[in-house]
C-alpha cells in the first residue's frame, strides 16, 4: 500500500512538472504587462519539434533545446504584433493557439507511428534507497529538480535583483519606466520570449519524457490550466509551483482510483483537472480586492512610447 502511495506521490510531481514550467514561463509574461494566450499552440509545436528532434538524435537534451527554440520563436512573433504593432493581446494569443494547433498536427503526420530510444531511469544515488521517501521524491527526471530549481532563481530574481524590479515596474506602469529611460518594449519583448521558451520545454517535456509518443493534440489542455494557475497563484512563483503539484495531483488521482476499480465514469475523471481550475478560479474571484492587489496593474494593456 506505501509503494502505491509512494509511486503516486511521484506521479504527481512528474504530472505537476509539465504545468509548473509552463506557468513559471507565462508569470514572468504577466509580470510584464503581457498576457499570451498562446501558450497551448506554443506547448504542441515544441512538443513535435522536441519529439522529431529525439527521434533523429536520440538526444533528449537537444529534444528540449528544440522545444526550447519553437516556443520562443513563436513567442517572438507574437511579440512582434503585441508589442510593436500594438494589437490586442487576447486575440492574437488566440490565434497562436489555434495556428499552433493546426501546424503541430499538419508537421506531425509522419511522426504518429515512430517510436523514440530506450527511455534512460534516474535515480539519486544514496537517497533513491530510502523506503518510501526514495520512491516518491528521488527517482525522478532531472527536470522535475531543475523545475523547482528554476522557481527558487524566479523568486530570487523578482525580489531580489535591480533587473526584476525593473521588470516588475513595467508591468505596473510602463509609462513611468519609461519616463525613467527603461527600455520597455526590449523589457517585455525578453519577458515574452523566455515565457516562450519555458513553455517550449513544458511541450518538449511532455512529449519525450511524461508521454514518450507524437498525438495530435497531446498537450490536451495543459496551456489552459497554466494560464489559470497564474491567476490561481495570485502571480508568487512559489504558489504556482505547489498550485502545479496540486492539479498534477488531481490528474494522477484520476488515474489512482481507476486502477482500484472505483466505479466513476472515466469521462467525469477526465473532467476533474478542469473542474479543479474552474472551482478554484470561482473561489479566488469572489475577492477581487485580492487578485487587484497582486494584479500587474498594466496587464493586457497596450503601451505607446510616445503618448
Amino acid at each position: 500500500m506505501m509503494e502505491q502511495y509512494a509511486l503516486l506521490i511521484a506521479a504527481t510531481l512528474n504530472a505537476g512538472t509539465v504545468l509548473a514550467i509552463a506557468a513559471l514561463g507565462l508569470l514572468i509574461n504577466e509580470k510584464s504587462g503581457i498576457v499570451n494566450l498562446g501558450a497551448e499552440g506554443m506547448m504542441l509545436c515544441a512538443a513535435i519539434a522536441g519529439f522529431a528532434t529525439v527521434v533523429h538524435t536520440g538526444n533528449d537534451w537537444l529534444g528540449f533545446t528544440a522545444g526550447m527554440a519553437a516556443g520562443a520563436l513563436l513567442a517572438g512573433l507574437f511579440a512582434l504584433l503585441v508589442i510593436w504593432l500594438n494589437t490586442n493581446q487576447y486575440a492574437t494569443g488566440l490565434a497562436l493557439s489555434l495556428f499552433g494547433a493546426g501546424f503541430s498536427a499538419f508537421v506531425g503526420t509522419r511522426y504518429v507511428q515512430e517510436k523514440l530510444p530506450e527511455r534512460p531511469h534516474f535515480a539519486v544515488p544514496g537517497l533513491a534507497d530510502i523506503p518510501f521517501i526514495g520512491p516518491a521524491l528521488f527517482k525522478q527526471h532531472p527536470m522535475v529538480y531543475i523545475a523547482i530549481a528554476v522557481t527558487v532563481g524566479i523568486i530570487w530574481f523578482l525580489y531580489r535583483t535591480r533587473a526584476g524590479l525593473v521588470l516588475r515596474s513595467v508591468g505596473e506602469s510602463p509609462e513611468s519606466a519609461h519616463a525613467l529611460g527603461y527600455p520597455v518594449r526590449r523589457i517585455r519583448l525578453l519577458a515574452v520570449l523566455f515565457g516562450g521558451a519555458m513553455c517550449g520545454l513544458a511541450g518538449a517535456y511532455l512529449a519525450v519524457i511524461y508521454t514518450p509518443l507524437w498525438v495530435e493534440g497531446m498537450v490536451a489542455g495543459k496551456g489552459w490550466i497554466a494560464l489559470a494557475l497564474t491567476t490561481f497563484a495570485t502571480w508568487r512563483p512559489l504558489r504556482v509551483l505547489f498550485g502545479a503539484y496540486l492539479f498534477g495531483g488531481v490528474t494522477m488521482m484520476q488515474f489512482h482510483l481507476q486502477s482500484q476499480g472505483v466505479d466513476i465514469p472515466s469521462q467525469f475523471l477526465s473532467m476533474a483537472p478542469y473542474v479543479a481550475t474552474i472551482v478554484v478560479l470561482a473561489l479566488i474571484s469572489r475577492n477581487p480586492t485580492w487578485i487587484r492587489i497582486n494584479m500587474p496593474a498594466s496587464i493586457g494593456k497596450p503601451f505607446y512610447p510616445g503618448s
